[in-house]
């Protein structure tokens, strides 16, 4: 017993006299610590005592897939705080390479008898991935909402961003500048956001009368250095502007170009997605499509808070808007003396 109020204490940085009054039920203690005492036993693993493990139905799980990329930060601290004004606490989980799996942090919060749990990217999302947990997570009917596009076989509720929207945002302003040889940079082929932002090029370049060129398509992984390395591949391919599926891949190919001894936008327009946290102040500043974090984090807590008081809400997907932010990474091209892609 003393071990485990010496730990709570620790965590909540309170007393371990607070700690007993809030597991004694005795008046004393804010409510705000209080939460905060019964929050930490559940995270620790502990019991709570009998009398207050009814109020365990007030967390709810939040599953990231990194925190690297700060769209995610950005999500859970939207997301976190509409929990909060709804009366839950959010149980926040988090990849890392080689730690704790995602089928492993959903054992951690069963086990919490948490009330639903949100994830804001993940395996729902990438067709090759094991799915295992989520149809387990369906056979228990404990709610669950998903934040963009997931995989078709999972029917949960999803809140998404509109990638073909997104997409015919990003390509309008550059050819709008005269790019012709337009890479895209997106993510992992099986993801299925980025499966939709490349069938929404293609529909985009019909409109136009235009194919993509599969040369100037690129996959790549999540992350700033995977994102050069495949936008070297397009720089080779006579890219005079990237479009890319996140703001980390966009300072990729930015990178990539100085390192080619190119200049950006003078020889090369890069624009990213997400509009995530700081991109109004790299250099140059970055044109990106910004996801609506705001209302669509607040979105997924209604959907979950309904579900959790029993109401019956709608499977389809909730589909959200994005907005380009046109910022200095793009400007007009320069003649290449290159046949334009072919109709």
């Amino acid at each position: 017993m003393s071990r485990r109020l010496a730990e709570v204490a620790t965590k909540v940085g309170v007393s371990e006299a607070t700690v007993s009054r809030v597991l004694n039920g005795k008046p004393g203690v804010s409510q705000t610590t209080r939460d905060a005492v019964l929050t930490a036993l559940d995270v620790l693993g502990y019991e709570r005592p009998t009398k207050l493990r009814g109020e365990r139905g007030r967390l709810v799980g939040l599953v990231l897939p990194e925190l690297v990329n700060p769209i995610f930060p950005a999500f859970a601290e939207v997301i976190g705080g509409a929990l909060a004004q709804q009366g839950f606490t959010p149980v926040l989980c988090t990849r890392t390479a080689g730690g704790v799996t995602e089928a492993e942090y959903i054992d951690l919060l069963l086990g919490q008898h948490v009330s639903g749990v949100i994830f804001a990217g993940g395996f729902y999302a990438e067709r090759r991935a094991d799915h295992a947990h989520f149809r387990r997570l369906a056979t228990l009917g404990l709610p669950v909402v998903l934040m963009n596009a997931s995989i078709e076989e999972l029917d949960f509720p999803r809140v998404s961003c509109d990638d073909m929207v997104a997409m015919n945002q990003a390509l309008g302003h550059v050819f709008s500048l005269g790019h012709e040889r337009v890479g895209l940079l997106l993510g992992p082929a099986d993801h299925v956001p980025s499966e939709r932002k490349l069938a929404a090029a293609e529909a985009f370049a019909t409109r136009n009368g235009l194919v993509v060129d599969p040369d100037l398509v690129a996959h790549s992984q999540y992350s700033l250095e995977s994102g050069q390395a495949a936008a070297n591949r397009l720089l080779e391919s006579g890219a005079t502007a990237i479009v890319c599926a996140s703001d980390p891949l966009a300072l990729g190919a930015v990178r990539a170009v100085r390192r080619a001894g190119l200049d950006v936008p003078g020889d090369v327009s890069v624009v990213g997605y997400d509009d995530s946290n700081l991109m109004n102040l790299t250099d140059p500043a970055l044109t990106t499509v910004r996801q609506p974090i705001e209302p669509m984090g607040r979105a997924a807590v209604d959907l979950l808070a309904g579900m959790i008081a029993g109401v019956d809400v709608s499977h389809d997907e909730l589909l959200f808007e994005p907005e380009l932010v046109v910022r200095r990474s793009t400007a007009a091209a320069r003649s290449t003396g290159r046949e334009p892609i072919a109709p």
